[in-house]
């Protein structure tokens, strides 16, 4: 197993994380090449945590463009950690 400060990039903090977090589930942003067994033993790790279920969604990179140059910005692996009844990431409670 990797170290899990690599699994786990940060944490996602948006509207829609917000309102998942009433439902104890918190969303992270991490590594592409990370699997959901890697990032469920990377969260129960950190944050001493029981995790039920891990869902994860690959997200493609805009393209961006300034005048006539185009870029593109990178694609992201997301995930979303659902936790069990009672437990809570302390670094996401002061949001609610």
């Amino acid at each position: 197993m990797r170290d899990p400060h690599l699994v786990l990039v940060k944490p996602m903090v948006s509207e829609k994380s917000i309102i998942l977090m009433e439902d104890n589930k918190y969303s992270f942003l991490v590594a592409k090449d990370a699997n959901k067994i890697e990032i469920k033993h990377a969260v129960e790790a950190l944050f001493n945590v029981k995790v039920l279920d891990v869902t994860t969604r690959n997200l493609k990179g805009k393209i961006k463009t300034l005048g006539r140059y185009r870029g593109r910005r990178p694609d992201t692996k997301r995930a979303i950690v659902k936790l069990a009844e009672g437990d809570k990431i302390e670094i996401f409670s002061n949001l609610q």
